[in-house]
């Protein structure tokens, strides 16, 4: 089958590969559509959580060997440990993740735990079931910083996990600004609802959601948090923090690190899919891929979220 692979660092390319085959308590399932994520575009120039050669891909909808249009959780815990117990999955020490440590969804079939398949409402698209899992991780990131109706949002970062922040936070009656180096993406966030938009937050905030990752977005992150407020950080560019500790102390700001999600939060998420605007994807064939995620490590702005759809299955 067609395949993007990850071969080496820095490197994608269009390939043959084996055909998935279904451990006990898998399936193998048609993907409809996958997401590039930006943690795919940074994570693969050198080897790291991410070894090659690797197919890449774990936002992603598919359909079922019955027909069902499914969107498919890709965090795969062992379910018995004390943190799995407590319905923190996301952090199991033994977790594995489709498309990092095992095979993903850039390809025509994939196989997968028939336990993290979700079928999707009538009223969400294949597109939007795609969108599932950026908007799973904004759910995980709310539900942590403890966000009520009529708090102040400030959102580091408009790419689709920022954008997923925005609609989170407005469902659950935020005020949000958000930020972003790209004009199109500030004009799609002005659409999609937020109350300000720019290059750098103004004034201060209860929570701050850093979506960006970056040793001067976590900074900004904690300066324009009010005393007491919480920042969350979701990023994952750069690993320095990049912030004043002896502020933090004296003005008892909080951070807390967001991974993406349990199993409750994505099954959430599927539910509200049909309830926030996801319409922002734009489609490619499975076979440009190489091609828009070459671009898209260059830079290229105006695609807020790519998908990579192969042509053995557009339903």
């Amino acid at each position: 089958m067609r395949a993007m692979v990850y071969t080496k660092p820095g490197t994608v390319e269009l390939s043959e590969v084996d055909e998935p085959v279904a451990a006990p308590g898998e399936v193998v399932v048609e993907v409809v559509a996958c997401g590039i994520c930006g943690s795919e575009l940074h994570g693969i120039s050198k080897p790291g959580f991410r070894q090659p050669p690797l197919v890449m891909g774990h936002e992603f909808s598919a359909r079922t060997p019955s027909g069902d249009r499914v969107a498919v959780d890709p965090v795969v815990s062992c379910g018995l440990c004390d943190l799995c117990r407590a319905g923190h999955n996301e952090v199991c020490r033994e977790r594995h993740i489709i498309g990092i440590h095992r095979q993903g969804a850039f390809a025509e079939r994939v196989a997968v735990p028939e336990r993290l398949l979700h079928k999707l409402p009538e009223a969400v698209s294949v597109e939007q079931g795609a969108l599932v899992e950026p908007l799973a991780n904004a759910l995980h990131a709310w539900r942590l910083a403890r966000g009520t109706s009529g708090s102040t949002v400030g959102v580091l970062g408009a790419g689709s996990i920022g954008l997923s922040l925005l609609l989170i936070s407005k469902h659950h009656g935020a005020q949000v600004a958000i930020t972003d180096l790209s004009p199109e993406r500030l004009e799609l966030a002005d659409r999609l609802g937020a109350d300000a938009t720019g290059r750098e937050l103004d004034g201060e905030f209860d929570l701050v959601l850093d979506a960006a990752g970056a040793t001067a977005t976590r900074r900004a992150s904690l300066e324009h948090l009010r005393p007491t407020g919480t920042a969350v950080w979701l990023g994952l560019l750069e690993a320095a923090p990049g912030f004043d500790a002896l502020d933090m102390i004296r003005t008892e700001k909080r951070i807390i690190g967001s991974f993406a999600y349990s199993h409750s939060d994505f099954a959430d998420a599927v539910a509200l899919a049909g309830e926030v605007d996801l319409t922002w994807a734009t489609s490619f064939d499975l076979d440009q891929g190489p091609t828009i995620f070459g671009e898209l490590m260059a830079g290229r702005s105006d695609v807020v979220k790519a998908l990579l759809r192969p042509r053995s299955l557009r339903a």
